[in-house]
């Protein structure tokens, strides 16, 4: 089922293509881009060395062989772990049979940390505008310097402040609405994303945390409160919905007139947007 729609939605890979490869690995980024998908999205969490990398948990332990807490280990530390052997591993196991994977050294896209700086050099040299949606996690130790980091790493990049005529190719995503304002502060241009797993009384109008325009419902909201939707766009808000996986999903997302599908599975997507 195709949809005929009036505003092009944006498919974004939610931790790269991370249904067919190990999520965040420069494997799985590279798969979302070949897809076709219109925008990459990633967590980034800050090393105890000061390296932003590219990972959800506050633990490496779900998609690494090690243990620990990212913010107390060093770039090093974890450049020696395996991110994506779980990923075979977990597949073997949906099959009923035994795991047989062994690590071979042209695997490394696969298994190895992504940093956010890499990510970057991935997607400058796309061949085509490929946009970003990063996540800053909390809590965390490092409160604001993520944020420090971050935007300054984007600045390296000439990605921290679009001119005013020029669309900008990276927004910021948080939970935390103080680490948007942190964002807003030191570079008002960036687009800001506010993420939600349930509705606050106190926002149920459609309203956002002060200078934010871009709403980032789960998509247990659109399914439950899609009225909700319908007053976040009637705000002039943006809505960007995660994570979207299920064929009936993405036809309600369509439906409702959203303006941004963040999905494991873009190619899945961008066949039932009909692209």
């Amino acid at each position: 089922m195709t949809h005929a729609r009036q505003h092009r939605i944006q498919v974004v890979a939610h931790r790269g293509a991370s249904d067919e490869a190990p999520e965040h690995t420069l494997a799985a980024y590279r798969k979302a881009i070949e897809e076709g998908a219109d925008a990459l999205e990633c967590d980034v969490r800050l090393t105890s060395d000061g390296h932003l990398v590219c990972v959800h948990d506050r633990r490496v332990n779900r998609t690494s062989n090690g243990r620990g807490a990212v913010s107390a280990m060093e770039l090093a530390d974890l450049a020696a772990l395996d991110f994506g052997s779980w990923k075979t591993r977990e597949a073997w196991r949906v099959r009923g049979e035994e795991p047989e994977y062994e690590h071979r050294p042209e695997d490394r896209e696969a298994t190895s940390v992504l940093t956010l700086e890499r990510l970057l050099e991935l997607v400058a040299d796309a061949g085509r505008r490929v946009e970003l949606a990063i996540e800053t996690k909390h809590p965390t130790r490092w409160a604001g310097q993520v944020e420090e980091r971050l935007l300054a790493l984007l600045k390296r990049f000439g990605l921290d402040a679009p001119a005013d005529d020029a669309e900008a190719r990276v927004r910021v995503m948080s939970f935390s609405a103080r680490s948007l304002h942190r964002v807003r502060a030191a570079a008002p241009t960036l687009p800001t994303v506010y993420l939600m797993q349930f509705v606050s009384p106190r926002l149920r109008d459609g309203r956002l945390p002060a200078g934010v325009r871009i709403a980032g419902p789960s998509v247990r909201i659109v399914r439950n409160h899609p009225a909700y939707i319908e007053r976040l766009r009637r705000a002039g808000h943006q809505v960007h919905v995660w994570t979207v996986n299920e064929p009936e999903d993405m036809d309600l997302c369509v439906d409702l007139g959203v303006d941004a599908i963040i999905t494991n599975r873009p190619r899945a997507v961008l066949d039932r947007l009909g692209r």
